[in-house]
């Protein structure tokens, strides 16, 4: 650990060249003096508040020097720094920390990290050994596959999230998904916990869910018996059929001579 640096008497009388070097970075911003810091042998920094309103907290830092031997100081650099209650941006973090479910629109590329703990080589994760055996010889298949970490994330983060059990729609369901007809199972180790939901008027159709969550449009839910099949129509095989209009002259229809009135009537 180094040692105090010693007060050097000529330095930490300088404040009047070090106001003056404030003076030429900012034109009346530079405010009262707010202290003197021996940074080293023969080094030493003068501190001034800032009047800047942006940078309401912060402060000018002078930094004086004094060569072997010189009765007088010199400026050796001029910088805004932020003071114990300055405020300042937040500390940085990496954009793969910030990202979040969701932030991935049209058109965007998300870079995933060479060594990411998620992956593995193909070849490297095969629940199947004579599958393992065949894409390792002919190269077949993704270069990188889930890892078995990756998978336990995965398996957590639907388990827990609005997909799973816990979900308030899930709670309040008559049956859970794995009696449901429109449940399709995944594939692989995941076939024992998750599937995807087949039906187009659940909220979940598309996503894959557990197998102990549930929604009301569960396919045994509310069984609507099928409507009787209809009935033939009804027809009136005894009914006289009319045949020809009433002027007409069809065979079998009433003529004029039949309809008139019999002779003797006046």
């Amino acid at each position: 650990m180094r040692a105090t640096a010693t007060v050097d008497s000529v330095l930490e009388s300088a404040e009047a060249i070090a106001r003056r070097a404030a003076e030429d970075e900012a034109p009346g911003l530079v405010g009262e003096h707010d202290g003197f810091v021996a940074d080293d042998e023969r080094i030493g920094t003068h501190m001034f508040r800032s009047l800047d309103p942006a940078y309401r907290g912060w402060r000018w830092a002078v930094t004086v020097v004094r060569a072997p031997r010189a009765r007088e100081a010199t400026v050796d650099e001029v910088v805004l720094l932020p003071g114990d209650d300055a405020l300042t941006a937040p500390a940085w973090v990496p954009w793969s920390e910030r990202l979040r479910p969701g932030d991935l629109g049209v058109g965007d590329l998300l870079p995933t990290q060479a060594d990411d703990p998620r992956l593995v080589p193909s070849y490297a994760f095969f629940e199947d050994e004579d599958a393992s055996a065949v894409a390792w010889e002919l190269g077949l298949g993704r270069t990188r596959v889930l890892s078995f970490d990756g998978r336990v994330q995965a398996v957590e983060r639907w388990y827990d999230g609005e997909h799973g059990p816990e979900a308030p729609i899930a709670r309040s369901a008559p049956a859970s998904c794995a009696s449901c007809g429109f449940y399709l199972p995944l594939a692989g180790s995941l076939r024992q916990a998750f599937g995807a939901c087949a039906n187009a008027f659940a909220p979940d159709d598309g996503r894959v869910v557990a197998v102990d969550h549930g929604c009301g449009a569960h396919s045994e839910a509310v069984v609507v018996p099928s409507s009787p099949p209809a009935s033939p129509p009804l027809l009136d095989d005894f009914g006289i059929d009319i045949v020809g209009g009433p002027l007409g002259h069809e065979p079998g229809s009433v003529s004029d001579a039949d309809s008139a009135e019999p002779l003797g009537h006046s």
